[in-house]
């Protein structure tokens, strides 16, 4: 046995005890928490903007509970920031903390949990990318990257409140589940190159979570999203990650793009929208059928070009250069490519990234 299979030969798997999908079910979070841990407080981590539409709802439903509360708003993702929130978490003594929103503050609230080690439950309120079910967190430094730090409790949802969100979001989404079809690929090449463990289970349950949005992206583009089968795929895609005890199974060459991109264009398109565009190129190294990913993208309304996040060529150029250096322990196809500007330029071209 290799180093690396012998230490993931006993990783710890940590799996949402509950997971509650409604519609038009905020009310009843108070009772979910009840019924989870039995909190006395619980410190909520949330935008200015989501807390102005559902403090009155939530307040009401931890009150009924009678569940004390404390508010407390996650601006960015910066170093500085978490921080300042974890030290006024602390003070809470809180037993469970909960992420309410998008992305940020269910992240937030997913570190301030690992590192004050109390437990934390997921509330997304965009189905923008599979962080909410996920062990890991973004965080925005120098080096964008993700950290390992625990699986949410328990994760609550109203479909009601994803459906309310901008469309972008839910076609994020599925642009990030898309990606799997890639990272699994990569994931394979690390077994095979590498000798690094590999699951079955959860490479499937990812690409599974992938294909159940490319086989109706179809009756999507006519009919619409379906928010409840995005959201239900990006808890698996999250509970994968979890069973594999690495990102691994939903993150491969085409998240390294994205993280490059994070650093050389910061701003510039949404965390599943820039996986989604680079999800096609990567799997056009791999030898896949990409022009299937770029249809499934076009029928959710995802972008497919370059143009369409408002980042430059040379962006993604740079981006597909730098992208394997960000991770340099993870093996993936751009291990095995001399990523020259001139190839990554055909590359994107060829793929009408650019």
């Amino acid at each position: 046995m290799t180093k690396n299979q012998d230490r993931m030969a006993s990783h710890k798997m940590e799996l949402p005890r509950q997971i509650v999908i409604g519609e038009k079910n905020i009310n009843e979070f108070g009772e979910f928490l009840h019924n989870l841990t039995k909190p006395k407080k619980v410190s909520l981590i949330t935008g200015i903007h989501v807390k102005k539409i559902l403090k009155q709802k939530i307040e009401k439903s931890l009150k009924i509970k009678k569940i004390k509360f404390v508010w407390h708003t996650s601006k960015d993702n910066q170093i500085r920031d978490l921080k300042k929130i974890q030290i006024d978490v602390k003070k809470d003594h809180s037993d469970i903390i909960a992420g309410i929103g998008g992305g940020r503050s269910v992240d937030t609230a997913k570190l301030i949990a690992f590192n004050l080690d109390i437990p934390f439950v997921s509330v997304p309120t965009a189905a923008s990318h599979d962080g909410m079910a996920s062990p890991f967190v973004s965080i925005k430094s120098d080096k964008p990257h993700s950290i390992v730090a625990t699986a949410p409790l328990g994760v609550f949802v109203d479909i009601d409140i994803i459906k309310k969100a901008p469309s972008r979001l839910l076609a994020s989404g599925c642009g990030d589940l898309v990606a799997n079809i890639s990272a699994v690929k990569d994931w394979k090449l690390g077994r095979d190159k590498t000798g690094e463990y590999y699951g079955r289970y959860s490479a499937n349950l990812a690409i599974m979570s992938a294909r159940i949005v490319m086989a109706k992206s179809r009756q999507y583009s006519k009919k619409g999203l379906d928010a409840r089968v995005i959201v239900e795929a990006l808890i698996s895609a999250g509970v994968a990650s979890c069973i594999a005890g690495s990102s691994r199974p939903c993150s491969g060459a085409e998240h390294l793009f994205s993280h490059a991109l994070d650093k050389i264009a910061p701003g510039k398109g949404l965390h599943g929208e820039k996986c989604g565009i680079g999800a096609i190129m990567i799997a056009k190294l791999q030898g896949q059928d990409w022009g299937k990913i770029v249809k499934t993208l076009k029928d959710v309304g995802a972008p497919t070009t370059a143009k369409q996040i408002g980042v430059t060529e040379e962006q993604i150029i740079d981006a597909l250069m730098i992208a394997q250096d960000l991770r340099p322990e993870r093996y993936t196809i751009l291990k095995e490519i001399q990523m020259t500007e001139r190839r990554a330029k055909n590359l994107a071209k060829s793929t009408r990234v650019i």
